[in-house]
């Protein structure tokens, strides 16, 4: 059997804490796959919660670790940050057209899901690797409590937010999202991803409705995160009308009874720039719950 032990890249102090950038081999997607791991002082001698940051079409592990500008709020408040990679890579998958170029989000990016469809099906295994592999083994190898994760994400990192959250009920204990695609049955990058992953839809859509938040909030019978969840959005963001749609994730809401801000920016535009503006506050709503259920 192979081993999936994490094996150590690079290490480089950062406010007090470890920023880690690990790579092991996936037994879920069958190839070497990377995410990256601040530990916040607090590590060296306790359990701590930890936030999963999913990041968007063209990005990967390094991405949320050097933009996002969180570890110093992570370390004041004792807060892990896990940050995968978006896509399988290497040689294995090169071949496959598309797969080199992420900015080809039907084909390359992950998307979060389990693809079904080939060639996808058999490395595109992203919801898998994420909820039933890379969680279990941080919390193995690295100072930080597996019951207390919270998810949030940037545009198809903000859709895998909310699909993994309300896909997996319980195994997150708070959620928030930065500009995230919402109804990506409705969307040019939902439609082509969901084409390519899980097949045309013909006259049953289920599979692709099982991976549209908007889809997933409204079959909810209760809130299912009735302490809030948060979204921030750009009104300067050149993808709202046509790719993001968040009136429906909010409409989808308001139909289960789920608890939802969502605060629109004038000026902001749908980059890192926004995300670091908003970026506290995103760890202070998860440190709200993370903290108090410790």
């Amino acid at each position: 059997m192979t081993d999936n032990t994490p094996k150590l890249l690079s290490e480089h102090r950062a406010f007090g804490g470890l920023q880690r950038f690990v790579e092991h081999h996936s037994l879920e997607i069958g190839l070497p796959m990377r995410f990256s791991v601040y530990l916040p002082p607090q590590a060296a001698h306790e359990r701590v919660p930890a936030l999963l940051y999913l990041a968007g079409l063209t990005c990967n592990e390094e991405t949320f670790a050097i933009k996002a500008g969180a570890q110093r709020m992570a370390a004041s408040l004792g807060i892990a940050l896990i940050a995968p990679d978006t896509s399988p890579r290497g040689p294995e998958v090169e071949g496959i057209p598309g797969a080199r170029d992420n900015w080809d989000f039907g084909i390359g990016a992950g998307f979060y899901l389990d693809a079904l469809a080939e060639p996808w099906a058999t490395h595109w295994r992203m919801e898998s690797w994420i909820v039933q592999e890379l969680l279990p083994l941080v919390a193995r190898h690295f100072p930080i409590d597996g019951e207390r994760i919270g998810i949030f994400g940037h545009s198809m990192g903000g859709h895998g937010a909310l699909t993994l959250a309300l896909r997996h009920p319980g195994r997150f204990r708070s959620l928030s999202a930065f500009a995230p695609i919402c109804a990506p049955t409705q969307c040019p990058w939902g439609e082509k991803a969901f084409a390519g992953y899980l097949g045309e839809p013909g006259a049953d859509r289920a599979q692709w409705l099982a991976h549209d938040a908007s889809a997933l909030m409204k079959s909810q019978v209760t809130a299912p995160y009735p302490q809030g969840i948060l979204i921030d959005q750009g009104l300067d963001d050149k993808f709202l009308a046509e790719q993001l749609h968040p009136e429906a994730f909010e409409a989808a809401c308001f139909a289960a009874g789920q608890p939802l801000t969502l605060r629109r920016h004038a000026g902001y535009d749908h980059g890192y720039y926004f995300i670091q503006s908003f970026m506290a506050d995103h760890i202070a709503h998860h440190a709200q719950t993370l903290r108090a259920s410790s």
